[in-house]
């Protein structure tokens, strides 16, 4: 399922290094010059910082430059430097086609970077550098699965590794769908094996800005035209000419719209056609959080009722998270994102609300989610589409930048294999028929991608836990908490496809990758305990590094302080109504009616925390998974992550068990009631 999307952690880097420059163009013919001062900073992500410089700086330091002829009519481009044999004679540079990319998004970077590789002239026409220079920073990070990363290799291995470097490792640990509310595992998905088995890169997660700085490097600035807004085209049977918003025009003897889900090239093909709304808006943001099973898990999917959440750790201390909720396209937050969050999900988990308290409010973006029904028609004539521009899902496979990475491999292979062909037989290039073949390739594989993605989306938001949920006036029925047969079946259903998908996604295409070799990486090797994880839940809280604390829960337990659990097998905490010295340890003091002198004790042994109930007037109840039940007296019985465990029968003196990196920051409003502990 999602894929969101992605440790490094022990990375750390000092040092700063300069590469010359480049140049880009406006569409104005301006050129603007783009550094490319890198600072490694000490963070799994390297974030590539590119300063923008004067045109008279650019001459002084003699850099390549794009000239596009102004003037009436079609232009065209051509390079200013000049290629000398070893006699200093000028030479023409012999390329096979002239290409033309609207869009200078992931696809089409991607593609410009396998068709240059290919020996192919190409030109990228962008209308907004902040695609490069800050899209990632609104858009947040991008997962790149195996099967992308494999597709990136077979293109360019270099730009492949400096990609995976600069990437958050999540493939490597566990993955998959929990209970929303009590946080509790559903699924989880091994998306390590099918990558191993087939020598394939592990999963990854990278800064959108971050990848596609990279890839705007290895094209060469030279050939992103800035403000480059292609609104038209027109194909006359031997050249395409594309038609800027600022009326300049350009040849070249094909043109990929690249332009994403609104594609202008998409439009003047086939005409208008709504996108589809999927009946979700998305919210998403990054918090500065680091969660304490961090080492184990990498991403989860929170399951709910027409509505659903997922995190993914994206290196450098943050998690990033969507939040997706069913509603009318088109709606307002008149009381904030944050409030409305909290007010949606709020009696989610820790996993859920610990992230929604960590974000900061300006820091949350919201939009609603569209995609487009697979077409069988992808272009025409010297015309295709790639990306989203033709195929635009829905995030929640994480697939939709990777098929555009695989699309853009199979569009350059066709176009070479073309050019061979015309080659050897000594006629022109069949554009058309190489273009066709891409889409006839390309066809099924995204047409099911596309529709797992939707299956996913309904799987993920109708979601029952328990008989009465979303039942109206049954809704009573909740609080019994009877399983759903929809979960159970559900359950057997996704424990039993999942392999079986997760190998034809992130592996079906890897026989198509000519000239990649089947190997893994020493670097994604995963646990030894990964397999141990999957089967025993005992074992992957064991994994949890964190402290234990017990946090304030009803009024008559409030107190000033947490507490801190101690790892010490010698020594427990006792919780009673008046200080206790009869037992190593710590005393708890707790002023109720319904806590006893000597209540409970709470000891800890074999690497997890227990509760003794010591034979109190009005017991002690454990509060997990939703259902509430009396603790033996005298028997150990094992406490878990967001227990809340309570000191009598009526609820009032109560304590939650949570488990943090960090001594929490607890906020309490004006009345002193406990507000959040994170």
């Amino acid at each position: 399922m999602v894929g969101m999307w992605w440790d490094l952690h022990d990375r750390m880097a000092a040092s700063l290094f300069q590469k010359p420059s480049a140049i880009l163009f406006t569409g104005t013919q301006f050129p603007v010059s783009i550094s490319k001062d890198i600072p490694i900073e000490p963070s799994p992500c390297i974030h590539f910082n590119y300063h923008f410089r004067s045109k008279a700086n650019n001459q002084k330091k003699g850099l390549l430059q794009v000239k596009a002829t102004v003037g009436a009519g079609t232009q065209s481009v051509s390079k200013s430097s000049e290629t000398k044999d070893l006699d200093g004679n000028q030479l023409e540079k012999k390329t096979k086609l002239k290409i033309l990319i609207a869009g200078g998004g992931i696809g089409g970077l991607v593609f410009a970077l396998a068709a240059k590789k290919k020996g192919f002239d190409v030109v990228v026409f962008e209308k907004d550098l902040s695609a490069i220079r800050g899209e990632g920073q609104y858009r947040g990070p991008i997962q790149i699965q195996s099967n992308a990363l494999a597709a990136l290799e077979a293109i360019d291995m270099e730009v492949a590794e400096e990609v995976m470097e600069a990437g958050c490792v999540t493939g490597d640990r566990i993955n998959g769908l929990v209970d929303g509310v009590s946080g509790t595992w559903y699924v989880k998905f091994d998306t390590f094996t099918p990558a191993a088995e087939r020598g394939l890169p592990v999963t990854r997660v990278i800064s959108r800005m971050t990848l596609q700085q990279i890839l705007a490097r290895a094209v060469g600035e030279d050939v992103i035209f800035n403000e480059s807004n292609v609104v038209d085209f027109q194909d006359d049977g031997d050249k395409v000419t594309v038609v800027l918003e600022n009326g300049n025009r350009y040849d070249g003897d094909l043109l990929v719209g690249a332009d994403g889900i609104w594609s202008k090239v998409r439009k003047n093909l086939f005409g208008p056609k709504e996108a589809v709304y999927s009946g979700y808006t998305c919210y998403t943001g990054i918090a500065d959080f680091v969660p304490a099973d961090i080492e184990s898990v990498g991403y989860r999917v929170f399951l709910g009722h027409k509505q659903y959440f997922v995190s993914s750790d994206v290196g450098a201390g943050k998690m990033q998270w969507y939040a997706f909720y069913k509603e009318p396209a088109g709606g307002v937050d008149s009381l904030g994102k944050k409030e409305r969050l909290l007010n949606i999900f709020g009696d989610w988990c820790d996993n859920v609300t610990d992230l929604l308290h960590a974000t900061d409010e300006d820091a949350i973006l919201r939009r609603d989610i569209y995609d487009r029904t697979p077409s069988l028609t992808w272009g025409r004539g010297r015309v295709t589409l790639l990306g989203d521009s033709i195929h635009a899902m829905q995030p929640n496979m994480g697939q939709g930048g990777c098929m555009a990475i695989e699309d853009s491999y199979q569009l350059a292979l066709e176009l070479d294999n073309a050019w061979k062909q015309g080659v050897e037989s000594g006629t022109p290039i069949d554009v058309v028929s190489s273009l066709r073949s891409y889409e006839r390739a390309r066809r099924l594989r995204v047409a099911v991608i596309h529709g797992m993605a939707r299956m996913a989306a309904i799987m993920a938001s109708t979601y029952k836990a328990y008989l009465g949920v979303g039942l109206g006036p049954f809704s009573f029925l909740t609080k019994f908490r009877i399983p759903h047969p929809g979960r159970v079946g559900g359950r057997f259903f996704i424990n039993l496809a999942m392999p079986i998908m997760l190998n034809w996604v992130l592996g079906g295409n890897s026989s198509n990758l000519e000239g990649r070799s089947l190997s893994c990486r020493l670097s994604d090797k995963a646990s030894d305990q990964l397999r141990t994880w999957f089967e025993d839940n005992d074992a992957l809280e064991q994994t949890i590094n964190g402290e234990w604390f017990l946090l304030s829960v009803g009024d008559e337990a409030a107190a000033s302080q947490h507490i801190c659990l101690s790892r010490d097998e010698n020594k427990s905490f006792v919780i009673g109504s008046e200080k206790n010295e009869n037992f190593p340890g710590k005393s708890v003091v707790i002023r109720s009616p319904q806590v006893s002198k000597t209540h409970a004790q709470i000891i800890y042994k074999e690497g997890a925390f227990f509760l003794i109930d010591m034979q109190s007037e009005h017991g002690t109840y454990i509060e997990h998974e939703g259902r509430r039940s009396r603790v033996p007296s005298n028997v150990a019985t094992r406490l878990r992550p967001s227990d809340v465990i309570e000191f009598g029968s009526d609820k009032k003196a109560a304590l939650r068990v949570k488990v943090m990196r960090s001594p929490p920051k607890i906020a309490y409003n004006e009345e002193g009631q406990l507000l959040q502990a994170v």
